[in-house]
């Protein structure tokens, strides 16, 4: 069951290492650090350029999706026009592939490369506070 509750933490754009905390404060305002756990949600500068790369994958998906649905309605329209059509219908749903697609990168980031808690609250092990 863990892959279960992974996924449904994502899909409610929860922590991905405590499953608790929510990433998101506001519409498109994220949180620094969990508020349950305390991980940094951006480990470094330039973070969430590798999001970028999964709202790319995400809109090439929906657009082709509505394009082909449009496309199966509207057989002989021009092309041009459905991809036109297709891109419009998906500009509302930008901001949702937006958050999205930075709560998929830190899951895919944390499983691909885990912290420890000392980097996720930004302190170095065995560094005392003077």
């Amino acid at each position: 069951m863990p892959f279960l509750r992974k996924s449904l933490a994502l899909l409610r754009q929860r922590c991905p290492r405590c499953l608790q905390g929510p990433i998101y404060r506001l519409w498109l305002t994220m949180h620094e650090q969990c508020p349950v756990c305390g991980m940094r949600y951006e480990r470094e500068p330039g973070y969430f350029i590798g999001a970028m790369y999964v709202s790319y994958g995400m809109a090439t998906i929906l657009i082709g999706l509505i394009m082909y649905l449009l496309y199966l309605a509207l057989p002989d329209w021009d092309l041009g026009i459905l991809v036109l059509i297709a891109t419009g219908i998906f500009i509302p749903f930008v901001p949702m592939a937006t958050r999205y697609s930075r709560v998929i990168w830190m899951y895919f980031d944390h499983w691909a490369w885990p912290s420890t808690l000392s980097e996720d609250n930004g302190s170095v092990p065995g560094d005392a506070k003077k």
